[in-house]
């Protein structure tokens, strides 16, 4: 019998779960597929969950060995490309693959040493605007569009199968091709998506006030389809340190 295939990147993040039994059912179709990497984000049950253990039947170890966190910042922090599942783009400026194709890029990805994660939303209505944007990507996948809502872990299972599809087959492009400098991890970008929209609202610049979460959306989808590496974000962070207290302007205490 051949050795059992693990892998630990991808990673999945179900955002703020509900039930037990589909977080189980996930991580079984999970290993399934060969996927072991598993995080949760407030999970709206208690942890650990017995009606997930009793579902999961076999892949245990994947429950075991979940991550549980309580913010998605934290749960994403050492991701380098983020996609979000999701049947609705909602007008953001990002790219929207299909499964396959997300399989694809995401192979690549992992060859040239990136930690992908892909965000599943919870059961009942999806992953808010807020979270979606966080994605580097949007995986969305082909189901009927008049009957779009797939069961979380059935959505899981399409992924997993591309995913699986994909790991032996030919490796598309790589998405990220700065060879000397890492990408960036979520935790890098956050902290300087965070500084920059505090300068920014020091600024007045987020007017009218009602239009500023969109505003900030936007912001966060412009940088984040430049793939900035470590050292970019960091050049950022000086660029917005010298435009708000450079030329003698008031001072902060170091970045």
């Amino acid at each position: 019998m051949p050795p059992p295939i693990e892998d630990e990147w991808p990673a999945v993040c179900l955002v703020r779960p509900q039930m037990g039994e589909n977080i189980g059912a996930v991580a079984r179709v999970m290993l399934n597929f060969g996927l072991t990497s598993l995080r949760l984000v407030a999970p709206r049950d208690r942890w650990p969950n017995p009606k997930a253990e009793v579902v999961a039947v076999g892949a245990d170890h994947v429950l075991k060995q979940a991550k549980v966190e309580w913010k998605l910042e934290d749960a994403l922090a050492d991701a380098t490309l983020v996609l979000a599942a999701t049947a609705r783009p909602r007008g953001m400026e990002k790219p929207v693959w299909g499964p396959r194709e997300a399989a694809e890029k995401i192979r690549s990805a992992i060859n040239a040493g990136e930690r992908p994660v892909v965000m599943f939303g919870p059961e009942a209505h999806g992953m808010e605007s807020d979270e979606i944007a966080k994605a580097d990507a949007i995986l969305t996948l082909p189901v009927n569009p008049g009957f779009a809502s797939l069961n979380l872990a059935n959505a899981v299972a399409v992924f997993a199968y591309a995913n699986a599809e994909a790991r032996d087959g030919p490796a598309a492009p790589a998405w990220f091709r700065d060879t000397v400098n890492p990408p960036a991890t979520q935790a890098e970008l956050e902290a300087m998506f965070t500084h920059l929209e505090e300068e920014l609202e020091r600024g007045r610049f987020f007017h009218p006030l009602d239009k500023a979460p969109l505003m900030k959306r936007n912001l966060r989808a412009l940088f984040l389809r430049a793939r900035l590496t470590d050292q970019e974000t960091r050049t950022m962070r000086g660029i917005i340190k010298a435009l708000t207290i450079g030329r003698g302007g008031r001072k902060i205490d170091d970045v």
